[in-house]
């Protein structure tokens, strides 16, 4: 299982933004968000959701509880959903 630090490392790169980047989002200093890389501090509640508000995903992802990720659809016509969900079947059975 990864532990938090790894996950928020890894979600953080893939949005290409830096530790400053994030902690202007999240209200918190660049310090603190190189803390909870480094596992030497941990988010409270409150900044746990602004993180997975703001990496698009849930708080028990960041956590390592579930490694299923979650697309957000909702501004996609059903065309568009259903060639995704094509997508991702076409990529599953192999």
């Amino acid at each position: 299982m990864l532990e938090f630090k790894t996950i928020l490392k890894e979600l953080r790169k893939q949005k290409s933004l830096t530790q400053e980047q994030l902690a202007k989002r999240l209200w918190v200093t660049k310090s603190i968000v190189s803390a909870y890389e480094l596992g030497t501090r941990f988010p409270s509640l409150d900044v746990l959701v602004k993180l997975a508000y703001t990496l698009n995903v849930s708080t028990d992802y960041l956590l390592g509880i579930n490694r299923k990720r979650v697309l957000d659809v909702s501004e996609l016509s059903d065309n568009q959903i259903a060639l995704i969900n094509n997508l991702i079947s076409e990529f599953s059975s192999k």
